[in-house]
């Protein structure tokens, strides 16, 4: 399903999704570093401070993805826009071609 997703719709589904993961584990590392205050065994508050860790780091992961996916869409932005200038200038060099070829030189049109 992912992969028949267009590059836009990726972007638009990861960038939220990452933020999220990413709020969540900096909320479940807060819920360790209280429980371990607190006194909470070490096998508890470890469990959440590594759960709180891999949220973390995959929604800064999943971001960068996005991120990507971004980039690529700007990039085929610029590469469209630069086609058309060219073509627009091709049109405008053709057509001052032709108007040259279609007059003789050494010959009026009066």
């Amino acid at each position: 399903m992912i992969n028949r997703m267009s590059t836009r719709a990726k972007w638009q589904v990861l960038t939220p999704l990452s933020m999220l993961s990413f709020v969540v584990g900096l909320c479940v590392f807060s819920e360790a570093a209280f429980r371990r205050i607190q006194g909470a065994p070490t096998t508890q508050w470890v469990l959440w401070g590594v759960y709180g860790l891999v949220f973390t780091v995959g929604g800064l992961l999943l971001f960068g993805q996005a991120q990507r996916f971004r980039s690529q869409l700007d990039y085929r932005r610029f590469v469209r826009r630069e086609l058309k200038k060219r073509d627009r200038g091709r049109g405008r060099d053709t057509q001052a071609n032709r108007t040259k070829q279609k007059s003789s030189p050494g010959r009026s049109e009066d």
